[in-house]
């Protein structure tokens, strides 16, 4: 994002908070993937205002700025970032009173600070008994990332719970609240990584939770696990990370496998026309998909793949497919970032010339041309 736009406006902004602006920070160590160069400068922001001052800095300086969470969904260019590097590091959780509404249960509104851990977060709901993000535990990252990408798994998205995103607004120079529904949020997509990106910087994050709500269990893996019984919320906090450990899918640093940027491929979403097209193989398997709406299906990006040659544990040099996972590009060990690039393309090209769809990356690219 280009720091110097004329666009960006400042005007509103008070006197400066004390920022420390680093230079030469290493950022590998800040993603999951362990990959990529050094941010040119660097700053760590611990409150809203911090993070304003950091953007007037870049853009009086005329750098690129890229904001950094969590590091889960990133991929940072050999060369690093020649710019600034801001790294969100608001914390802190607000909660309200229960509130009944109709049909007898009780909502709560909890607010969490951009820079929160976000399975913590979930983690202390759960603890709570508070319904609504249960599924989307053991994810990686910040709560800031979560509306940038609606954030989903296991049958659960944000979306379904987000009542309101502070931000802080680089076109007008203002802090902003904005509800759901000026969020635009689609599968893994919202505003913020789509029609407005690069505009707003997330501070923070309002959820409606169901105090003593049911948990969610729609997702096949889940619905097997508890074989048609209603569990608890812990229970499903404590099922879900199972099942994702067992994929590779929770970070830790005694398993290789998660040393990685979680799914790196979207499920593509097709026209019902379309997938009746898909020639699979001669035996005429079906091909895996779910219902998405608007008569489009959601294809597993993970079937395409496995289908087109690929299998866990494939890898190019240091750059692999998880041995759990298929749907995870993993780091070997010394991977580049070029590594990681040869490898997507390698599997993106192979999906297309069989299946003829072209797999859409999750992860942010930093520090590449455009």
């Amino acid at each position: 994002m280009k720091a110097a736009d004329s666009e960006f406006n400042f005007s509103n902004v008070t006197s400066p908070d004390s920022i420390e602006i680093r230079e030469n920070v290493p950022l590998a160590p800040l993603t999951t993937l362990n990959v990529g160069g050094p941010a040119r400068f660097f700053v760590r922001a611990e409150s809203e205002t911090q993070v304003v001052d950091a953007l007037k800095h870049a853009q009086e300086k005329g750098r690129d700025v890229f904001v950094l969470g969590g590091g889960s969904n990133i991929l940072v260019s050999d060369q690093g970032f020649d710019g600034l590097v801001v790294q969100i590091a608001l914390t802190g959780i607000r909660m309200s009173e229960p509130r009944a509404v109709a049909g007898g249960s009780e909502v709560v509104h909890i607010t969490a600070q951009a820079g929160e851990d976000w399975d913590a977060f979930v983690e202390y709901c759960v603890g709570r008994d508070l319904a609504g993000i249960e599924c989307l535990s053991g994810i990686p990252g910040f709560v800031g990332g979560t509306p940038v990408q609606n954030v989903g798994a296991y049958g659960q998205e944000v979306s379904e719970t987000i009542v309101g995103v502070r931000c802080f607004d680089r076109t007008t120079g203002e802090i902003v609240t904005l509800g759901n529904a000026e969020c635009g949020f689609t599968y893994r997509t919202s505003i913020f990584n789509s029609t407005e990106r690069d505009r707003y910087v997330v501070l923070s994050v309002e959820y409606r939770l169901i105090a003593g709500g049911k948990p969610k269990i729609v997702y096949r893996d889940l619905q097997e696990y508890f074989e048609g019984r209603t569990p608890t919320l812990p229970e499903t906090r404590d099922a879900v990370l199972k099942i994702r450990r067992g994929k590779s899918m929770v970070i830790d640093a005694g398993d290789p496998n998660s040393k990685s940027a979680g799914s790196f491929f979207k499920n593509p979403i097709v026209d019902v026309a379309r997938l009746e097209k898909i020639h699979v193989n001669e035996s005429g398997e079906s091909v895996t998909h779910f219902p998405a709406g608007d008569g489009k299906v959601k294809i597993p990006a993970a079937w395409l793949i496995e289908r087109s040659g690929f299998y866990k544990g494939f890898h190019l040099g240091n750059a692999g497919i998880s041995t759990k996972h298929s749907l995870a590009i993993v780091n070997r060990g010394n991977a580049t970032a070029a590594d990681i690039i040869a490898l997507k393309e390698k599997i993106q090209a192979d999906v297309e010339r069989k299946f003829d769809i072209l797999l859409q990356p999750e992860p942010v690219f930093v520090g590449f041309d455009r």
